[in-house]
């Protein structure tokens, strides 16, 4: 932001000298080169220089965002009219142009007779020549007699006293508050949207973690539900099935606290959990695990896999019929495709399918992984479906 902010002085500084320069530059000075250093020593200079930049800044920093960005219509017409008559008052344009040109019209040297040589006449003996009257340049005529007075003296035009329209001045009037008027509303515009990003933002991210905080238990209370069935029968087991579920919640705590984990992280999860799964089912289940490829420098969004395993072993497994459950994660240089099966049984309330669990995933892949997804989910033949495939 300070870049920013160091850049954007110089911007104006550099633009503000263009803009001084530009009188110096392309005002007629009649060959003389040092007229442009004596129009620095003007009052009109100074003028004309310092009108533009009050506009500019005042209108950018006060007027737009305080009165016309808050709807003040009225107000700012009010103001931009009272601007307006200042500068056709002021004619900061007109009063430069007329410096200049005293400037350029200023006598270099004298062009008089040389010193004692008496004045002569300049057309010769013989006079003026026709249509040249004494007293006047050549072509000169006296006014006209309606505009002589009594005596001989000249008669004001009764609209001499209305200043001439300096329409230069005008005109950069229009383009300094045009300028002015766009940038501002183009920063202000843009401070707009990036308020609506991060609150979007924000919001994304609140959302994300109330989801991990709805997975997290449901996926622990599940697995300490299944390590109690193992104490309450005694099983042998039980030992290293708490070793498995210390490892998961290990991970669960430690890890999943970040958008993004390693793949493999999430791959031990899985076996974990199906290791203690398999200590729990009877032998009519059939577990058929199989994970396929490089797993390293790659990273997946933590337990957005474990929801539908959790769903498998939940609802896919019977202890008097024989079924099989079919995990199988690929990865390749580009995805990392998941899918399993398991079968359908009549007593299972398909409605429990779609629970928590799968609604919160699918809302943390449209958070995660915006057009980097597809997810599909289906039944068929009496077996529920599942794959997932992510673009990395």
């Amino acid at each position: 932001m300070s870049r920013f902010k160091a850049f954007s002085v110089i911007i104006h500084i550099v633009g503000w000298l263009l803009f001084m320069a530009f009188p110096l530059v392309f005002l007629n000075n009649r060959g003389q080169d040092n007229v442009n250093w004596s129009l620095l020593q003007k009052h009109s200079y100074w003028l004309f220089c310092y009108t533009y930049i009050f506009l500019f800044y005042s209108n950018t920093y006060f007027f737009i965002p305080d009165i016309f960005l808050k709807k003040k219509y009225a107000l700012y017409s009010i103001i931009v009219l009272f601007l307006l008559g200042g500068i056709y008052y002021l004619q900061p344009f007109d009063r430069l142009l007329r410096s200049s040109e005293s400037l350029a019209n200023t006598p270099i040297t004298n062009q008089g007779p040389p010193f004692g040589v008496p004045p002569t006449d300049q057309h010769g003996p013989g006079g003026p020549p026709p249509g040249v009257f004494p007293d006047h340049e050549p072509g000169h005529r006296p006014p006209p007699p309606n505009q002589q007075g009594i005596n001989g003296g000249n008669v004001k035009h009764p609209f001499s006293t209305t200043k001439p329209l300096d329409n230069t001045s005008l005109f950069m009037f229009v383009m300094i508050m045009a300028l002015s008027t766009a940038i501002r509303t183009a920063r202000q515009w843009q401070l707009t949207e990036q308020r609506a990003t991060r609150a979007e933002a924000d919001k994304a991210s609140a959302e994300l973690s109330f989801l991990k905080a709805q997975i997290n238990p449901h996926f622990l209370f599940n697995t300490l539900n299944n390590i109690y069935t193992l104490a309450v029968t005694k099983d042998d087991n039980a030992p290293d099935s708490i070793m498995k579920l210390s490892n998961i919640m290990r991970y669960v705590t430690d890890e999943v606290s970040t958008d993004f984990v390693p793949l493999q992280s999430e791959i031990d999860c899985i076996n974990d959990y199906i290791e203690l799964q398999r200590l729990r089912i009877s032998n009519n289940t059939i577990i058929n695990f199989i994970v396929k490829g490089d797993t390293d420098n790659k990273q997946i969004a933590p337990l957005v896999l474990m929801t539908f395993i959790e769903n498998v072993f939940k609802y896919g497994i019977s202890k008097h019929e024989k079924t099989s459950i079919d995990i199988n994660i690929r990865i390749s240089d580009t995805d990392i495709s998941f899918f399993c099966k398991n079968h359908i049984f009549a007593t299972r309330d398909k409605n429990q399918r779609t629970g928590i669990g799968i609604k919160n995933t699918q809302q943390r892949l449209a958070y995660l992984y915006p057009d980097k997804h597809s997810l599909n989910i289906w039944s068929e033949n009496d077996q529920y479906s599942v794959q997932l495939i992510l673009k990395t």
